[in-house]
């Protein structure tokens, strides 16, 4: 469990990034961390894992304050950067002095993934490619088996093939004493991973809900609907998000729906709204 009480952090006092933002934030999920460029979600992620220390407010992680770096949540927490920072040894050196660490590190589910992803754990990192490096880091946090995992853009550097691997490795990490927090803005890359929608927007977290919730509440339709909520044009036409007062299933599509945040700041109000609701 991840407690968020009234966190607010800014790196200037008149620069807020984060304001009096609270959530609950449980096991058993993946989360999906949205939001447009330098509204904070790195800086979110940070203060969950003990990177950044909070202005005002608490987090606690798992029963532990993450500002005071104990070793115990140290060792079950793990940052996937989007900028990889590996120093520069051969994969296996890496391995033998970083595992450590982490007590339910698993070596051979560490070679699995490797294997997966076509690394060969005899190279030097620094030879390898930006997408190659980010490979080996998510490898080596998802066998790090940590109750916690945090992951800003993972996606980023990989390529197609390896997308898809990436998703297949994801869906098996999902256990019910994991918490995983994955920022990007390469929505489509994970939204089928994703149960529940985190977004940040003007210093706070406007939306915290699980996507089947949502799912309640609207739909979504190709074609020409008056009544939309929200539209698009597309390569096939128009795009809806209709309000979905017949209980009617979709596919969720996030990206569409956060771009119907993102480009229309009443459009959650409007999901607020009572007309809007089940009851």
């Amino acid at each position: 469990m991840i407690a968020i009480n009234n966190l607010s952090f800014h790196y200037k006092k008149d620069m807020t990034i984060l304001g009096d933002i609270s959530a609950r934030l449980s096991p058993g999920h993946i989360y999906g961390l949205l939001g447009l460029n330098g509204v904070g979600k790195t800086t979110f992620l940070k203060l969950i894992c003990g990177l950044l220390f909070p202005k005002t407010g608490t987090v606690i992680t798992n029963g532990f304050t993450p500002s005071e770096r104990k070793v115990t949540f140290l060792s079950d927490v793990y940052f996937v950067t989007d900028e990889v920072d590996l120093p520069s040894w051969t994969i296996s050196n890496f391995i033998d002095i970083y595992s450590p660490l982490y007590p339910k590190f698993d070596q051979s589910y560490f070679e699995e993934i490797l294997l997966a992803f076509h690394v060969d754990r005899r190279e030097k990192i620094k030879s390898l490619s930006y997408g190659q490096r980010k490979k080996v880091n998510i490898a080596f946090a998802l066998a790090t088996n940590t109750n916690l995992l945090l992951m800003d853009e993972p996606t980023n550097g990989l390529d197609i093939p390896s997308k898809t691997q990436f998703r297949k490795l994801m869906a098996r990490h999902v256990s019910p004493d994991r918490t995983i927090i994955i920022s990007t803005h390469q929505i489509r890359d994970i939204h089928q991973l994703i149960d529940h929608l985190l977004i940040l927007q003007n210093y706070t977290l406007a939306l915290d809900a699980p996507i089947d919730e949502l799912d309640k509440q609207i739909k979504f339709r190709q074609g020409t609907y008056p009544e939309a909520l929200y539209t698009e044009s597309g390569p096939n036409g128009d795009v809806n998000i209709l309000a979905n007062t017949n209980g009617e299933e979709t596919p969720f599509d996030i990206e569409l729906f956060f771009n119907a945040i993102s480009n229309h700041p009443d459009f959650l109000k409007q999901l607020s709204n009572a007309k809007y609701l089940q009851p």
